[in-house]
């Protein structure tokens, strides 16, 4: 076992080990090389190198999803940290405890024209749980520190090592107890490379200062009351852990007649009397000639959310224009008002929540039954629209989500990928995550790569073409497995633009709003030891799809190629059709 000889380096990795954090997902540099000689040479750390620093913070944010604890990502100083800021905005908004280190530059070589360095003292602090900014220690580099920075020499090690380890015990309890991404930023003086067998620290077990909010005491009786007396209840399902949710919770929500629950594909929530898309719900009521009467119809008297960000924007809207008498979230840390009409933020987890209501209440109503015809309609509709239409994203997806093989893990990028996965059901087995914190295209690819490194299970990234080349770095790594599965749907643009407001058949729009070009995954396969298939019809995709999921030698990316000037038109044919 080998150390750094800078107590800073020594003193971050001994707490590192002492509570447990394990992954470190290390991009190249010099400024961190105290770090990365202790991390590599102490045979507790599994440590991972990835060059792309946007790339190494999606892994490792993929990684703390996956195994819901927190993983650290470190990186040299100057710019290099500014790249990690994508990532902690995801993880920051998603509750996922990622773990940014970052090297520095003492304080005497900011600002004075010194490459590599900037600013870095709290420049993620607002989208951060905790911002530790370590004290550079006295006790190394003395003499380069008495010729330009006299003023550290006020403080004396001892005080010293006292902050950081302060520093770092408020940092770890955050990510552990609290779930948000944490920064951490150690200034080092060169020489950087001094090692030591034994550490010159003995760190102590200091109790943060800050400890989360309690819990607040419910009136269940009163709650419950109104769970129980409400003809018309809604349940709507943001981001949701696989298996968070029993059983018993399902059987309870599904048999009550006056709940209509709305799942997302994100939710990982399944049942046959369960709305999977919400969105072949609400379209036919925008387009019916009934509009009003049938969105009084469906307006909530108690509104009941749970889980992470609502992908639907057709439900936001809705909720927002019908307001709901009262909306209670359930969480055990933060609510949102994502509707303009919350009332009450009960801090618990859905299992317990759901036990205490009960199930049905002193009358019945035909609130459910009647949303539930209107569901065996679109269903039906769909297979017969299905039937109608020429090969298209439409159909590519229909294809894809029903080939997948059960068990399997699958991550979904954003803007279209996750919005047509909305509009058909996956098999209960599957395990499906999504960016959607920030819901941006970046890192989509890399968090997929963190996430299926510890996965019992295979990893399918679904995804589009912005989407897929704009994290291509994401491959850059040894760390792929043989098993990983990649449907790109290269549809030559972003075809979401296409389906919003403002679309012109123009070259400005072609060029600037859906950037159309004519790239292929092919080569960029060949670069990184892929498996390159390539599909441009339905045929094809079948074909392809039936020994895409066997073992290989190889990951493998399945190409399908759509028709770009088509799509939209399609898409919102289906939601005339159905209506």
């Amino acid at each position: 076992m080998m150390y750094s000889d800078i107590p800073a380096a020594q003193t971050l990795v001994l707490y590192f080990e002492s509570r447990g954090v394990k992954n470190i997902v290390i991009s190249p540099g010099s400024r961190n090389a105290p770090l990365t000689i202790s991390f590599t040479k102490n045979p507790f750390f599994n440590c991972f190198s990835v060059v792309d620093e946007r790339c190494a913070a999606f892994f490792a944010m993929g990684m703390a999803q996956h195994l819901q604890e927190p993983v650290a990502v470190l990186c040299s100083s100057g710019s290099a940290m500014l790249n990690f800021y994508p990532a902690v905005a995801e993880a920051y908004y998603s509750d996922i405890p990622l773990i940014v280190v970052s090297a520095d530059r003492p304080s005497y070589r900011i600002d004075i024209g010194d490459g590599q360095t900037i600013r870095q003292e709290n420049v993620l602090e607002k989208h951060i749980g905790y911002s530790a900014n370590l004290k550079q220690d006295v006790s190394h580099a003395t003499q380069t520190i008495s010729k330009y920075g006299k003023s550290l020499l006020e403080d004396g090690q001892e005080e010293i090592q006292e902050h950081n380890e302060r520093e770092i015990t408020k940092a770890l309890a955050v990510a552990f107890d609290e779930k948000y991404p944490v920064h951490i930023n150690i200034p080092f003086e060169e020489p950087l490379y001094g090692r030591v067998e034994e550490p010159s620290v003995q760190i102590q077990n200091l109790e943060a200062q800050a400890a989360p909010d309690s819990p607040m005491e419910e009136n269940w009786d009163e709650l419950s009351e109104v769970w129980r007396h409400s003809s018309r209840k809604m349940v709507l399902v943001g981001v949701n852990q696989p298996n968070a949710i029993e059983t018993e919770v399902l059987e309870i929500l599904a048999n009550d007649p006056n709940t209509v629950l709305f799942t997302e594909t994100t939710s990982n929530l399944h049942h046959p009397d369960f709305f999977e898309s919400i969105d072949s719900i609400i379209a036919p009521i925008e387009k019916s000639e009934d509009r009003e009467e049938l969105f009084q119809k469906l307006q909530p008297e108690l509104l009941v959310t749970f889980g992470g960000l609502i992908v639907s924007k057709k439900i936001k809207a809705f909720l927002r224009e019908y307001k709901s008498k009262q909306h209670w979230h359930i969480d055990t840390k933060k609510a949102n008002d994502t509707f303009y009409c919350l009332t009450k933020h009960i801090k618990t987890n859905p299992n317990q929540f759901f036990k205490r209501m009960g199930t049905n209440g002193s009358g019945e109503s035909d609130f459910k039954a009647f949303w539930e015809h209107k569901k065996d309609g679109y269903e039906k509709k769909r297979k017969d629209y299905l039937e109608e239409i020429p090969f298209s994203d439409f159909i590519a997806f229909d294809r894809i989500i029903k080939n997948i093989p059960k068990g399997y893990q699958v991550h979904l990028a954003n803007s279209s990928t996750v919005r047509y996965a909305q509009l058909f059901a996956m098999d209960r087995s599957l395990q499906v995550f999504c960016n959607r914190g920030t819901s941006g295209i970046d890192g989509t690819t890399s968090t997929a790569v963190g996430s299926s490194i510890y996965s019992e299970q295979p990893t399918l990234l679904l995804t589009g073409d912005l989407s897929f080349f704009y994290d291509s770095n994401a491959l850059w790594n040894k760390y792929i497995r043989q098993d990983f599965r990649i449907v790109l749907i290269n549809n030559s643009g972003g075809g979401i633009f296409r389906i919003l407001p403002g679309k012109e058949d123009t070259e400005e729009f072609e060029t600037f709003f859906e950037t159309s070009h004519g790239l292929s995954a092919k080569h960029l396969a060949e670069m990184y030891g892929f498996e390159h298939i390539c599909a441009k019809n339905e045929a094809e995709l079948e074909d392809a799809l039936e020994g895409f999921y066997s073992e290989s030698d190889k990951p493998k990316i399945l190409e399908v190629a759509t028709p770009r000037v088509l799509n939209n038109k399609i898409l919102l044919g289906y939601f005339d059709f159905i209506s």
